[in-house]
């Protein structure tokens, strides 16, 4: 019977020469002292042992792979009860491997196996020690992070990212993505400083065979970077709410305009005025109230310059609004910026921003532009509606047939067939575009919605017009 307040030591490898010449040298050592000695050669035997038997030393054969080291160091870990572990490698040369991350020689394994079962004290790990840094390398490393975020904001905020402020919604915007850029510069500094810091200070010198200190975990890092984070995206809700109010700040005087996007054009309707424009012109320092809607797929209005952006949704009930009040006197550009089709990069449109004064001459100007005569009619239909979006009028080829000498030629359909372009075909192709499509251009890009833009009256103006352009 085994003498339970003997010193219990567990010996685990399918190696029999292995077990009994530990057995027997764990007896030479020790002598006349209790210690109890056991041998397994299975892993099934080792878990069993360490449940029941509960050892103070276990001695692992380091090459037998039949035991799952890893599973049983793993239990090791986890587990409530203290015992010492010692891997042991015959093929290294001797040199056995302790369970708290050191390497000793064969020699001090001997004397460590020569100590009272009772008493294992640690040794120093001079190379965990010495790499351990203390507060030199924060005070280094703080230095350094401080320096290169510094750097890294100077060089983002000064590369041009952005376009000019012409909104006083870019003004609330640039201050939000100023303080996005600082944290980008911290975080990109914090982690490549750590990270080669590290590389550098902390790599292995000649001669060093000890691994370096251990760390099973650390709480306080782990508070920190989990509130430090938490606290970051607190604040920037925060700043984001407070510029978004002011950005969707209301103004009863707004000048409203009513917004039309289609493949691949838009159109600007002030129903104060009763003006339609392929322009979106306005008066500095007044806000604009845009109401916007979409003829057939998702577009997306915007003006970089602005900083704002906005889908433009098809359907009578999704009319999106955006507001906004241009600051400088200038002339922008609105571009689509959702993928809508073929033509979409060629999807833009002018803005015009000028003082009030001038403003209210361009309302006079396009009131005094409506006229008797059906071809100047027909010219501001087709900039209204945006026919001369995807026909250009100078004969260079675009994403339709050019206007330029269009009436009167004989054109060769897709099909092979041969059509004169006169009033009927001119009338069939804008109401049912794809029926007889010129050959060279593909079918299914012109939308079909023109018959219900456009009045009988409207494209026989449109027509007329085109028959000037000889």
């Amino acid at each position: 019977m085994i003498d339970m307040n003997a010193r219990r030591v567990l010996i685990a490898s399918a190696n029999s020469l292995f077990g009994k010449g530990l057995e027997k040298l764990l007896v030479q050592k020790h002598g006349n002292q209790k210690v109890a000695i056991r041998l397994v050669s299975s892993m099934q035997e080792t878990l069993q042992i360490l449940n029941d038997w509960l050892p103070d030393l276990v001695i692992l054969d380091y090459d037998d792979h039949t035991i799952d080291k890893t599973i049983f160091l793993n239990r090791f870990v986890s587990g409530e009860s203290e015992m010492r572990v010692l891997l042991v490698s015959l093929q290294s040369g001797g040199a056995p491997l302790i369970y708290d991350r050191r390497m000793i020689s064969a020699q001090e394994a001997e004397e460590w196996l020569g100590q009272s079962l009772q008493d294992f004290p640690d040794k120093p790990n001079k190379a965990g020690e010495k790499k351990d840094g203390g507060m030199r390398h924060y005070l280094i490393v703080s230095v350094l992070v401080g320096v290169f975020t510094i750097l890294t904001y100077l060089f983002l905020t000064n590369a041009g990212l952005l376009p000019v402020q012409a909104s006083s919604q870019a003004i609330l915007i640039d201050e939000l993505f100023d303080v996005h850029l600082f944290l980008i510069s911290f975080f990109f500094s914090l982690i490549s400083v750590f990270l080669i810091y590290s590389l550098i200070v902390f790599r292995r010198k000649t001669g060093e065979t000890e691994e370096g200190k251990y760390f099973t975990g650390s709480s306080k890092l782990e508070v920190i970077w989990t509130v430090v984070p938490l606290g970051i995206v607190l604040y920037l809700s925060f700043i984001g709410s407070k510029s978004l109010a002011e950005v969707s700040r209301v103004d009863p005087q707004a000048l409203e305009v009513n917004v039309t996007a289609g493949q691949w054009f838009w159109r600007f309707e002030y129903p104060d005025y009763g003006i339609t424009s392929q322009s979106l012109t306005l008066p500095v320092n007044g806000q604009v109230l845009l109401r916007m809607t979409s003829l057939d797929v998702i577009h997306s209005f915007w003006v970089p310059e602005f900083r704002v952006k906005q889908d433009v949704l098809p359907g009578k009930n999704l009319v999106k609004e955006l507001r906004f009040t241009p600051t400088v006197v200038g002339d922008y550009t609105v571009m689509c910026a959702e993928l809508c089709g073929g033509a979409h990069a060629y999807m833009n449109a002018p803005v015009k921003v000028m003082e009030v004064d001038d403003f209210d001459n361009w309302v006079n100007q396009e009131l005094a532009a409506s006229s008797s005569d059906p071809e100047v009619r027909g010219q501001k239909f087709s900039t209204e509606k945006g026919c001369i979006g995807c026909h250009s009028l100078d004969g260079k080829p675009s994403v339709g047939p050019s206007w330029k000498g269009l009436f009167g030629k004989e054109e060769i359909l897709t099909d092979g067939t041969k059509v004169v372009v006169d009033e009927t075909y001119l009338r069939t192709s804008i109401y049912e575009p794809n029926l007889q499509v010129p050959k060279g251009y593909p079918a299914n890009v012109m939308p079909s919605t023109y018959k219900d833009l456009l009045n009988e009256q409207q494209v026989e103006d449109i027509i007329a017009f085109i028959k000037t352009l000889q």
